[in-house]
């Protein structure tokens, strides 16, 4: 027995360091977790469409879409499957050239159709190989399937947007099972996918008045499982890309449930790590909503200052780049109800030690219709902004950032001279009350200082006066004034 685990035990290395060499990054590519190939079955070409006589082109256009549902997994390198990979390849090509034509989309056809389409495109994506995916750095994982799935998506696109295709028709077999599965798609790592994904629910959206309602429940309850659970989803700027066009579309007055669709999903939506990845389509939902209805802008800003990031630079920039991009659309009686707290929040913004945060919010005052809301808005704004402004011109480490705070300051003193001189001499007034409390404080410290040194010093002078014996007289004094010893009297004179 020893002998036969020996050899494994020398095997073990409790001290080896895994992934010491960091593998160059390559282009990947994973197929789908499951395939319903068909073992052995080898695809026959069948005839061509263009040569079929009329009235067998349509017995032949079914046997094509039943070959089109056989499929491969292109993850494994077998040669004998290449060919009838080929066959099938040649045959959705033909499909797609044949569904546009005329007289093809008979109601006979419909099931078979999305059967193929169901068939290829809804199937389990594999699990993410990186969890900390960085679209910046990383390259996504690619489709191995591509070179058919490509071909099925266009045979979907030219299917929804035939002339003769009939939603009435279409909706037995294109209903809610079928619509879920489709969003799940929108989670695949291949861009090239989600991008076609978009377009394809962006028609399904505009035929199937029916599932409109469906659809954006279902984009809720992915986003708010991507806010308060998981916090990964591929899809979410493509989806909110969709939104985009669907909430400018909405009619006037807006629905209850669009205004809660915005203040419960799509503002923390801004708090999620990812931010970056989906912020310009997210912001550009948000600004539909406030040109089809302005009182919604106080809860969004208000919603957007409550989730401000306080550690995160390049989260900070994006929502200051948000937060103009609102106030390019709001209108005055609006601005005045968040002018207080929003310029708070820009005070802090502007003392930003990093320079882009400052840099950034500094561009607010090259904005002519911020600057005229300002204009109008001086005596509650000025004061706010006045003090850290002043502070900056005085002590930033970055000089672009001080030129910049001059021109701010140059234009309120053009702005309301007044004013601005009035704030310059209550903040220098400040200034020498803080001064002059700092420097009672020092000179109360330096007094306690030498009250702790004179007090040190005096106890350390102080000599402890010796016992004397109950029964003997004090020296020098004879006994005349002599008295029995006591204890308080000894204490005393101690001290």
């Amino acid at each position: 027995m020893s002998a036969a685990t020996g050899p494994v035990t020398d095997k073990i290395d409790p001290f080896s360091k895994k992934q010491s060499v960091k593998k160059p990054k390559q282009k990947r590519s994973q197929a789908s977790s499951r395939y319903k190939a068909k073992g052995g079955t080898e695809l026959v070409p069948l005839p061509q469409l263009k040569d079929a006589l009329p009235g067998e082109s349509q017995e032949l256009f079914i046997k094509k879409l039943q070959q089109c549902t056989v499929l491969f997994d292109f993850a494994d390198d077998c040669v004998s499957e290449l060919r009838s990979m080929e066959v099938k390849r040649f045959s959705l090509i033909e499909v797609l050239d044949h569904i546009g034509k005329s007289g093809v989309l008979v109601e006979a056809n419909y099931p078979e159709v999305v059967k193929m389409i169901a068939t290829n495109l809804f199937r389990p994506l594999p699990p993410a190989e990186n969890a900390e995916f960085d679209p910046d750095e990383d390259e996504p994982t690619f489709e191995a399937s591509w070179p058919h799935l490509q071909i099925v998506y266009e045979i979907v696109l030219r299917f929804l947007e035939a002339p003769e295709f009939q939603p009435t028709i279409a909706k037995k077999y294109v209903d809610q099972r079928f619509v879920m599965q489709l969003l799940e798609l929108f989670d695949s790592e291949d861009p090239r996918e989600r991008d076609l994904l978009k377009t394809m629910l962006h028609r399904i959206y505009g035929k199937f008045l029916g599932l409109r309602a469906f659809i954006r429940k279902q984009i809720n309850h992915i986003f708010l499982k991507f806010i308060y659970e998981t916090e990964h989803f591929n899809g979410i700027g493509e989806l909110l890309e969709i939104l985009g066009s669907i909430i400018n579309g909405f009619a006037l007055p807006l629905k209850a449930e669009h205004k809660q669709f915005l203040i419960k999903v799509l503002i923390p939506l801004h708090k999620a790590k990812s931010l970056a990845q989906y912020h310009a389509q997210l912001a550009y939902c948000v600004v539909q909503f406030l040109e089809k209805d302005a009182t919604l802008t106080e809860p969004v800003v208000r919603g957007l200052l409550k989730f401000w990031p306080k550690t995160c630079s390049q989260k900070e920039v994006m929502f200051l780049g948000e937060i103009e991009e609102i106030l390019d659309v709001i209108e005055p009686s609006q601005f005045v109800r968040i002018q207080e707290p929003l310029f708070k929040q820009m005070s802090k913004c502007v003392s930003s030690p990093h320079f882009q945060v400052a840099e950034r919010a500094l561009y607010f005052w090259n904005n002519e219709y911020v600057m005229s809301l300002i204009e109008e808005n001086s005596p509650v704004i000025l004061p706010i902004m006045f003090s850290c402004l002043y502070r900056i011109s005085k002590d930033h480490w970055n000089q672009t950032i001080v030129a910049l705070v001059y021109n701010v300051l140059k234009t309120f003193m053009e702005m309301n001279s007044k004013l601005f001189d009035e704030l310059t001499a209550s903040y220098k007034a400040d200034r020498q009350k803080e001064k002059k409390k700092e420097k009672e404080r020092e000179e109360l410290w330096k007094n306690l200082e030498k009250l702790e040194i004179g007090s040190t010093a005096n106890s350390k002078t102080v000599k402890a006066v010796p016992p004397m014996s109950p029964n003997s007289a004090p020296p020098g004094d004879g006994g005349a004034n002599y008295s029995p010893y006591s204890p308080t009297a000894h204490r005393l004179m101690a001290k």
